[in-house]
This record gives C-alpha cells, sequence and structure tokens, in this order.
C-alpha cells in the first residue's frame, strides 16, 4: 500500500484516537536526588479527537467533548467517504471500536465509493503513523501553561488541529523500497 501510494495510485490515511485531558501530557522524566518536581493538573475534562493523516500532512479530524464510539467514528469516515477523488485506504489498530459489527457493515458501503479500511496486526501502535502526530501534539505543540484552564487547553488543541498540513508538519521518513 505504501508502494501504491508513494506512485500516486491510492490515498492512504492513517487513523487513530486521541485525548487531551486537563490532567496534562508527561511521559517521562527525571530529576536530581532531593529535587521537588511537579506538574499543576487538573482532573474531569478532556477533549476526543478522531484523525486521519497521510505521509504528506493531509489531515482530518473531528473533536468531541464526549466518548469517542463506533458511531462517532462511523460518522466521520461516511463523511470523509464523499469527498475521496480516487481509491483510498484507512489504516486503523484493532481497537474494539474500530471493530464493531457496525463498523463491519459500512465498510461495503464504503468499498462502494472506493474507501477501504485495512486494519493493523495487534500491538503493532509503531506502523501507525498518527500516533507520532499525537505525540509531537502533547509533548511539542500543547505547551505548559495551556494546561493552566481548560479553556485554553482545548482552544490551544483545536489551533493546534487546524494548523496540522498548513502551518505544523511532521516528517515522516519513508522507508519504502520500490523495485
Amino acid at each position: 500500500m505504501e508502494q501504491r501510494a508513494e506512485k500516486g495510485e491510492i490515498d492512504l490515511y492513517y487513523g487513530d484516537e486521541a485525548q487531551v485531558s486537563e490532567g496534562g501530557y508527561v511521559p517521562y522524566g527525571w530529576q536530581f536526588k532531593d529535587e521537588n518536581i511537579s506538574i499543576k493538573s487538573a482532573k474531569g475534562k478532556n477533549i476526543n479527537c478522531f484523525g486521519m493523516i497521510t505521509r504528506d500532512n493531509q489531515f482530518e479530524y473531528a473533536t468531541t467533548y464526549g466518548t469517542i464510539n463506533s458511531n462517532f467514528i462511523i460518522e466521520q469516515i461516511d463523511k470523509f467517504s464523499y469527498q475521496i477523488k480516487k481509491h483510498t485506504v484507512i489504516v486503523l489498530d484493532n481497537a474494539k471500536v474500530h471493530q464493531s459489527k457496525a463498523m463491519q457493515i459500512m465498510q461495503g458501503v464504503w468499498a462502494k465509493r472506493h474507501l477501504f479500511i485495512f486494519y493493523l496486526p495487534p500491538y503493532s501502535p509503531h506502523l501507525n503513523i498518527i500516533e507520532r502526530l499525537w505525540k509531537e501534539m502533547k509533548a511539542r505543540w500543547i505547551q505548559v501553561k495551556d494546561y493552566d484552564d481548560n479553556d485554553q487547553l482545548f482552544y490551544a488543541t483545536k489551533l493546534i488541529l487546524n494548523a496540522i498540513g498548513n502551518i505544523l508538519f511532521i516528517d515522516f521518513k519513508r522507508k519504502i523500497n520500490i523495485t
């Protein structure tokens, strides 16, 4: 699929969900012995996002303050299916919301529109490039000060999501051997 996308034969999107919450994002850290470091955080409010991105940073997304369930994902993919211009594949992981009965039914509808779903093998998030996007968003693009207020956090998140592919880009290195 990567080779076909590289040749322009298909569009290839990688999709997944992410959550930004008042709890903050601290993937790892260290401190000196006897040093007290803390990061302000809160509990409760979050914004959930379903996104799809190509290696060329074409990005589609939708957000909700509610839970992302299968119906939400189906709604987003269905809207997307009406705007595609050629055969398109969306790569998803094996989350339950991606594997629901309703998703399976919709795959037949989408196939008629030249949109196909490809599922990654279990336990392989490293194969889904959108995971890198979510990490960049949470670790670099959302600032620590944005977590001081949930309105500011959600505003910053939406600004970032709108900027992806316009003024914010990720260089997804291609590891393709085309023969």
